[in-house]
Formats: C-alpha cells, structure tokens, sequence
C-alpha cells in the first residue's frame, strides 16, 4: 500500500518569517493521515527542519550538486542537505531543466547522489505544450524517465513526479483521462525496468496548477498517490485543503 504524499514546493519564496505556514500545517488534523513534505529555499532549510521536529511534516531541498563536495561555488550537495535536516530532495524540475538547460543524465547522477546520502530523490518529469499537442507527450515522458531513474531506484529512495510543464502556474490543468493515462504509462514503464513489485512501490505524484479546487477530483484518478504543489502550498490555508483532499481520497 503506497501512503500519500503532498509535497510542497515553495520554488524562490518565502523568508524567515513564512516558516510560519510550517507550524500551521503541521497543526492540521489531516496532516497525521498522510505523508506531507515542504521544500522551502536553502536558506530557510535548517530552520524550517528545526520547527517541523517531532511534527508529521517533513523538511526537502528543492535542487542537489552530484557531487559530494567540491569547488564548485554556490551549489549545495545531497550530504548538505542531509545535514541540514532535509529528508528528501525535488530533482530534475522542468524549471531547472528548462532556466539551467539540466539534461536527464544530469538529473540521474543528482539523484544518485541524493540517494547515496540518504535522501528520497523526487524526480520530476513532463512534457511541454508543443509536445503534448504533436502527440509525442508519452513518449517524450518514457524517455525521460529513463534517462533520470537510478538503476537503484526503490519505493524507499524513489517518487516520481509527472508535472506538464504547460499545465505549471498557469491554473490549466490536464484531464483526469490525461493524467491517468501518463501515469498508468509511467507506472508500466517502472515495471519494464525495476519488475512490478518495485514498481508498485514507487509513488507518482502530479504536478501542475493543484489547487483545493481541483485537488479532490485529481486525487480520485488511478495510480495518483499525491501531488508536488507549487504556488498553493505557500499559505497553509491553501495548503491545507489539498492535504484534506488527499487524506480523504485515502
């Protein structure tokens, strides 16, 4: 049985007093019920993993060098935010593969690191407009996938994350049928690479304009085990609701 997993993505927001929006969500009834992680910039890392202590939240970074350590100036490593209280890490974002032109072999030896410091890697993958139009979504997101997963991916190291890059900030969101059909897909395509009972493991996540108004439809479609929420996951009274929906999808 995959628990659900609302993971919060707070991109480049937030200051030192938005921590704030931790407490309040850790406070949620619906908050014990399912897995809920909140990824907050750098700088706000340790902080936010000291306030979310001895709560059901959890504390990820948003990005990882896959390097352990070394000279290269500005970027952090897996084993530092490890050190900083992180649990979990997001990887392979369409922002970043599109603002820093990440490549997927890239995104694989970042998850590589993350695992290897004992991290989850969440790993995201999505097609843009134009290919979701020309029909290629499917297979764009297949070769994604393969080029980003570790060979030691498992449920205990592993999330997906389908995020239509089109569908991100922008309130569109796919269709149920949609999004069934890429994860289905996403989940035969594990089960092709790691053998079915990995791949029932894993949980794919959807991202992508989540929102309380669309939560609970997104919640009910198959092989949907949580979302990766941006903008609505800054304010706990946004957040919250989706993390209700999700409780209640069960």
């Amino acid at each position: 049985m995959r628990r659900k997993l609302a993971a919060g993505n707070w991109k480049m927001n937030g200051d030192r007093a938005a921590l704030a929006e931790i407490e309040q969500v850790a406070k949620a009834p619906s908050a014990a019920g399912v897995e809920v992680l909140i990824c907050p910039p750098a700088t706000l890392l340790a902080e936010a993993a000291a306030r979310a202590a001895g709560t059901t939240v959890t504390i990820g970074g948003q990005d990882c060098h896959p390097a352990a350590a070394g000279a290269h100036t500005g970027d952090i490593s897996a084993p530092m935010l490890a050190d900083a209280g992180a649990r979990a890490v997001i990887l392979g974002h369409s922002e970043r593969r599109a603002d820093h032109g990440e490549t997927s072999k890239l995104v694989r030896h970042k998850a590589e690191a993350a695992q290897a410091a004992g991290l989850v890697a969440i790993i995201c993958v999505g097609e843009t407009e134009a290919q979701r139009d020309d029909g290629t979504a499917l297979d764009v997101v297949a070769r994604q996938l393969a080029e980003s997963l570790p060979d030691s991916a498992g449920a205990e190291n592993t999330v997906l994350a389908y995020e239509p890059v089109w569908a991100i900030g922008t309130g569109r969101v796919p269709d149920t049928a949609q999004i069934a059909e890429m994860h289905s897909h996403l989940r035969a395509r594990l089960a092709a690479r790691l053998g079915t009972n990995v791949a029932q493991g894993i949980r794919i996540l959807y991202g992508g304009s989540v929102k309380p108004g669309n939560a609970t439809e997104i919640f009910a479609t198959p092989n949907v085990d949580g979302a990766l929420v941006g903008g609505a996951s800054l304010k706990a009274g946004d957040f919250i609701p989706i993390i209700d929906a999700l409780a209640a999808a069960g």
